[in-house]
């Protein structure tokens, strides 16, 4: 059989109610948004702006970065609205490439959605280490030792003295054990359940609106025009190099598409929330930029590269209050963030190891909370070691690779499909055609060559040691190879 061979959509919806596979609908259209709110708004426009900004070359320009960004992820959204309303399982792109172009192309994008999911959460529960110390000195005047709250190499480069921290059979002893503890903390409450997760996030989501609203309303009162000249000192370059960075900010929404199987009526509420999520999170984004961009000039930021909004309200000399107010909004949305990325990862590969690519020990429902708890235990203690030790700039970079190319093969897989499957049922249609997903390829491609050489070969070489894991493991083993498919099957209205 071959590596291209497709599953069918009917198969794929068939193995969803496999006993013991099996996810309970229990997400209606409010908790899918707040899901994609959730997972978009968080580390990238409270850490990312910055980095796009001076890094980047963007300067105020950014306003023009992230709508490029949107329009970008804006096509891809109705890519993954469509596939989403089409095959509502758990898998996200990972699913949709299985059902259009085959097991291999399924298998690699499955394989480079960690650098989303879980590279993407190492990023942020990074980021989220930082704005709790912050939120801990603005509110509390204390905060976390620096060798618990960061890597090596980033202490190293505080100009801290390694000799002042403890020291294990001589090694020194530096870990960010926050952003361990926080991984920790949400990997437990995901394993409890879908729905007290959902209700958890909802909270951080409207704690993160409402501090980013009082953050426009300062940054309008700032404002400077003269803060905005030169508008685009980067040109054209600098604005796409800064789109390539605020990509970050903008991961998440697709984020919903890996609850699909959990979803009630999926064909309506899975487009809601993908769509809906995307045009909320984007109307924030350019309220906050406008807001940051105009209070303070952009070259200020590149000390406080990493916290552009607290740097803004210190230029200004705003009260110690607003900016403990922004380290607790920074805390809340980074939560949201890691929860719902923690969310999804397990389940990609919860729908692989369905599929036989991964082994079946990762296909396990919790008997009592309905949950993949397996994957989601695994994925926790990936970030969290990795969190420990690694810094904020290589893992967004990677991730942000790694979901650029995610998309491109959810637009390349509406094309196919329509040319292979033209009648079947879709409850949700992309307007314009083969145009919109062909554009959301270009601008995909477009923010990819924004990125440097390194992420390339980092990129490059994670899809090498995934496709090595394929020949070793996932061809042998695949259910569509073995022929072993939508056996112990359950039907919708079938009891045990």
């Amino acid at each position: 059989m071959s590596i291209f061979q497709v599953k069918s959509v009917e198969e794929i919806m068939a193995e969803s109610h496999e006993r013991g596979h099996k996810l309970p609908r229990v997400l209606g259209s409010f908790d899918v948004t707040m899901i994609g709110i959730g997972a978009i708004i968080g580390a990238g426009i409270f850490a990312m702006l910055g980095e796009a900004a001076v890094k980047g070359g963007a300067g105020p320009s950014l306003i023009i970065s992230i709508i490029l960004t949107a329009i970008a992820c804006g096509f891809a959204a109705l890519c993954y609205a469509e596939l989403a309303a089409m095959v509502p399982i758990s898998g996200s792109a990972y699913t949709y490439a299985y059902a259009t172009m085959g097991e291999l192309v399924a298998w690699i994008i499955g394989w480079d959605l960690i650098l989303e999911y879980a590279i993407g959460n190492v990023a942020v529960a990074i980021s989220w280490s930082g704005y709790f110390n912050d939120f801990l000195r603005s509110a509390f005047g204390f905060g976390i030792p620096l060798w618990l709250r960061m890597d090596y190499h980033t202490f190293l480069k505080s100009g801290a003295d390694i000799a002042s921290v403890p020291h294990l059979f001589g090694f020194p002893v530096v870990c960010n054990l926050l952003a361990v503890s926080i991984v920790a903390f949400l990997t437990w409450l995901l394993v409890i359940g879908i729905k007290e997760s959902t209700r958890f996030n909802s909270v951080m989501v409207t704690v993160k609106l409402l501090v980013l609203a009082v953050f426009v309303c300062v940054g309008i009162y700032y404002f400077d025009p003269k803060n905005w000249v030169p508008f685009a000192p980067g040109g054209w370059k600098g604005i796409q190099v800064g789109a390539a960075y605020i990509f970050f900010a903008y991961i998440g929404f697709d984020a919903v598409s890996t609850v699909a199987e959990e979803t009630r009526d999926p064909q309506k509420n899975m487009p809601i929330g993908i769509i809906g999520s995307l045009i909320i999170c984007t109307f924030v984004y350019i309220l906050v930029t406008v807001a940051l961009t105009g209070m303070m000039p952009f070259t200020e930021m590149k000390d406080k590269i990493a916290e552009p909004l607290v740097a803004g309200l210190q230029y200004n000399h705003a009260g110690r209050w607003l900016i403990g107010l922004v380290s607790l909004g920074a805390v809340a949305a980074n939560t949201a963030v890691l929860l719902v990325f923690q969310m999804g990862q397990p389940r990609i590969f919860f729908s692989m190891s369905r599929d036989g690519l991964l082994p079946q020990y990762f296909a396990r429902v919790h008997p009592k909370y309905k949950t993949p708890h397996i994957t989601t235990i695994w994925t926790g203690i990936f970030v969290a070691v990795f969190s420990s030790f690694f810094s904020l700039d290589v893992m967004a970079e990677l991730c942000n690779i790694g979901t650029l190319f995610a998309f491109i093969v959810v637009c390349a897989g509406v094309i196919v499909l329509r040319v292979k499957d033209p009648d079947r049922p879709r409850p949700f249609r992309v307007p314009g055609g083969y145009v919109t997903p062909a554009l959301g390829i270009f601008f995909c491609v477009f923010l990819m060559l924004g990125l440097g050489f390194m992420t390339w070969l980092r990129f490059i070489i994670w899809l090498a040691a995934g496709l090595v894991i394929y020949i070793f493991y996932g061809y042998n083993n695949s259910r569509l190879r073995t022929g072993d498919l939508a056996l112990n099957k359950e039907t919708p209205g079938h009891k045990k």
